[in-house]
């Protein structure tokens, strides 16, 4: 079964903060530990419209967001991946691979030229994903990020979005 992916709605809140949580790891994770109250995972940072989910059996298995990276105009042509989840289960299924392609495309329609993202030096799986979906590393922050294991690099990965 291949997932589908579809543009989040308001009523997924619910579902993707838990997988959010449920997902939550020190190994990728530049985000403190997940500690209730949680909040809404929607809201006027996170809303709805930045985002796309991939379902199994019509469950929600993963979600990556899409964003602009800044508000500048001269920033404008670009889209940036500002997270993609994937759930432990579904992994190895094509999920991930379904929700880059599908962020690519949803970017193209929006008339994005170039795609960008930042991933932990670390997450040997997430770049081997990335690059096999054409992203090249373009920039190194060494030591940017102090996780719970230790230093981490920030590791900006782009791509055109030209067919």
């Amino acid at each position: 079964m291949r997932p589908l992916v579809r543009p989040a709605a308001d009523e997924d809140g619910e579902a993707l903060g838990e997988l959010d949580r449920r997902t939550w790891s020190p190994v990728h994770a530049v985000t403190p530990r997940p500690r209730p109250p949680h909040g809404p995972f929607f809201h006027a940072g996170n809303p709805p419209r930045e985002f796309l989910v991939a379902e199994l059996a019509g469950e929600a298995v993963g979600y990556i967001k899409l964003a602009r990276p800044t508000p500048l105009e001269s920033n404008g042509h670009v889209r940036q991946i500002q997270g993609l989840v994937v759930d432990a289960p579904a992994r190895g299924r094509g999920a991930g691979r379904a929700l880059l392609r599908a962020a690519m495309a949803e970017a193209r329609r929006q008339g994005a030229s170039r795609i960008t993202l930042r991933v932990l030096g670390h997450n040997a799986p997430a770049r081997a994903l990335y690059a096999s979906e054409g992203f090249a590393v373009e920039g190194v922050l060494p030591g940017e990020f102090l996780l719970e294991s230790g230093y981490a690099d920030d590791v900006l990965m782009g791509r055109s979005l030209a067919l």
